[in-house]
């Protein structure tokens, strides 16, 4: 799929050397860590220093040093986001299981690693003497689950099978509307028609300017009148519809975020996280959802369920 995708991309030219070790060899290298849990660089050069055979499975040309590999995981979000998107509209062309005519938005919070930085210290930008470790990045937000946080929120959008169709990573505190405007014109080109959220996305404005582009923004408190005024046309949508797509809000996505956080062994409470930073959580995480995209293929493939984790766990063992 990586070689497919590296076709499709235009033919861009870069200032400098090529590089050494291709984004597709170390995105399948760090994937293998993931789910071996190996986040440290120095650890990651280790194994595969020790498991030359990687070295061969990952087209890698030699060992990169830990330095080397430190500074293309925190470049690699860019690459993941848009190759977890090529993922998910290749899932259309093979096969069509994971529609996206009706997709479903969500924002989980995931803690920081290291202690954390209380916010009257983090607004005067002081850490407190003997505490160690703190991730600067990361900020507060509050989960209607788990209370504050202190770290960062997946942005994900998924299909009614859970299967993931776009990612953001970003600081806890950053609003999840906001984040969902971002990816208006990206869900409109995929054919996307209805967008199903929590009450977190409640906006009238925001529920207006998505209709306009015929994109209806289906919250709880969204009646069927007011779905189908928003259209301005005749109905289309019946009761029914309206009914079971909210419905299957809570067993569409939310499950998703456990599911991932089981994958990537992540489980403790407010799932923390093993990497400090940004850009080392947006590739972590990013990471963990196309190891998630890739399993529920072959689940699919092998014709087992799509969302047990022990079936997805098993496919890379």
């Amino acid at each position: 799929m990586l070689d497919e995708f590296s076709t499709t991309e235009a033919n861009v030219s870069k200032r400098g050397s090529p590089q050494t070790y291709p984004d597709a060899s170390l995105i399948v290298f760090y994937a293998v860590m993931a789910l071996k849990g190996i986040t440290a660089m120095r650890a990651q050069q280790d194994y595969l220093f020790h498991h030359p055979i990687w070295l061969e499975r990952c087209r890698l040309p030699a060992c990169p040093s830990h330095v080397t590999l430190g500074r293309r995981y925190k470049a690699l979000t860019p690459k993941l986001e848009v190759f977890t998107e090529y993922v998910a509209t290749w899932s259309l062309s093979h096969g069509g299981h994971f529609r996206q005519e009706v997709v479903y938005e969500d924002k989980s919070l995931f803690k920081a690693a290291g202690p954390v930085w209380h916010q009257k210290d983090r607004l005067n930008n002081e850490i407190p003497k003997g505490l160690r470790g703190v991730d600067t990045t990361a900020t507060w937000s509050k989960s209607g689950y788990h209370g504050w946080v202190y770290g960062y929120g997946l942005h994900l959008t998924a299909t009614r099978s859970g299967f993931p169709v776009m990612f953001q990573v970003l600081p806890a505190n950053i609003n999840e509307r906001t984040v969902l405007d971002t990816k208006k014109e990206k869900l409109i080109d995929r054919g996307t028609r209805c967008i199903v959220a929590d009450n977190g996305y409640v906006d009238k404005k925001r529920a207006i300017a998505f209709a306009e582009t015929n994109v209806l923004l289906l919250t709880p408190k969204t009646t069927l009148d007011e779905a189908n005024a928003l259209l301005g046309a005749d109905p289309l949508y019946t009761a029914t519809q309206v009914a079971t797509y909210q419905g299957a809000r809570k067993i569409a996505i939310e499950p998703v975020f456990d599911l991932l956080s089981k994958l990537l062994s992540i489980t403790g409470k407010h799932k923390p996280l093993p990497v400090r930073g940004l850009a080392y959580v947006s590739t972590f995480l990013g990471l963990g959802i196309l190891l998630l995209q890739v399993s529920m293929l072959m689940n699919l493939r092998c014709r087992i369920p799509t969302r047990n984790v022990s079936y997805i766990k098993t496919c890379f063992r």
